[in-house]
């Protein structure tokens, strides 16, 4: 008996190196904030990191193959694992004991896969309301399963800190758009700001009204970033100071720019970004 158990130990904790190497992998920004986190929430945000990682690769990057039937395949595989507690797939097995653990909605997930399937759907987004359905989706309600991880059964503060966590991840998705603009609108013929599908190119007007979006949301964000519990506060403010800094880079960087180069923020300027962010924490709490 305590041969299977442990087999099955053996297992999970697999399940948990597999969701670790793709974040890191895929995002040493990030890898390197959920290293700041208290050992206890590492695990279960790479968890939603790593599942959020599948699906944004199905229906960006597997091209050759249904990209349709494979997102439904993985959403169908999802609820299961979360239903049955347990995967075949690592990746799943780690979320859905993130999930089950952490009690995280399931109108959450719901929602992001709306937002995937909306990748699949829609390539131009004319409306602020179409962009604000799929960010919702693709980025705030993954703030929330953070949140959900961070405040480890705390309803009162979910409920309090919510806005923040979804203004937060709603600003880093956009940060992402800008930073990935060329990409998107060439390679995927995606347009996701309505000020720049409107006149077919970003120019200095259109790009002044997203940063003015983006701005009060890092600022709604930062608000709640001060209240998060000891164990998350310091690791979500260093990615907060890292997709800050690659936001400032581009709010410096013109238009044209933009649509030829992606903009980075080079290793270096991130261990900076990061040691300053540890002095301001220790020196005025944030």
């Amino acid at each position: 008996m305590n041969n299977m158990k442990d087999r099955l130990a053996l297992y999970l904790s697999v399940s948990q190196v597999c969701s670790r190497e793709i974040t890191q992998h895929y995002s040493t920004s990030f890898s390197k904030a959920i290293r700041l986190l208290h050992p206890d929430l590492r695990n279960a945000i790479c968890a939603i990191y790593g599942f959020v990682r599948i699906a944004d690769e199905i229906v960006d990057s597997f091209h050759a193959y249904n990209k349709y039937q494979l997102l439904k395949e993985f959403e169908q595989a999802t609820y299961e694992a979360i239903s049955q507690g347990i995967s075949t797939n690592p990746v799943l097995q780690a979320f859905q004991q993130t999930v089950r653990r952490y009690q995280i909605p399931h109108h959450l997930i719901d929602a992001f896969f709306k937002s995937m399937y909306l990748d699949l759907e829609k390539n131009i987004y004319q409306h602020p309301e179409e962009l604000n359905t799929y960010v919702y989706g693709s980025a705030e309600v993954v703030g929330l399963m953070c949140l959900c991880i961070f405040c480890e059964g705390d309803q009162a503060k979910y409920h309090q800190l919510q806005d923040a966590a979804r203004a937060l991840g709603s600003a880093f998705q956009k940060v992402n758009f800008l930073r990935d603009i060329q990409a998107d609108s060439q390679d995927l013929k995606r347009c996701y700001f309505p000020a720049f599908t409107a006149k077919g190119f970003l120019d200095k007007q259109a790009k002044c009204e997203i940063e003015k979006d983006i701005e009060e949301e890092f600022a709604l964000g930062l608000q709640g970033i001060r209240f998060l519990p000891s164990k998350a506060r310091f690791g979500v403010y260093v990615a907060y100071r890292y997709f800050y800094a690659l936001f400032k880079k581009i709010k410096r960087t013109n238009p044209e720019k933009i649509m030829q180069q992606r903009i980075r923020i080079p290793n270096h300027q991130k261990l900076i970004i990061m040691l300053r962010a540890s002095i301001r924490h220790q020196i005025n709490g944030i």
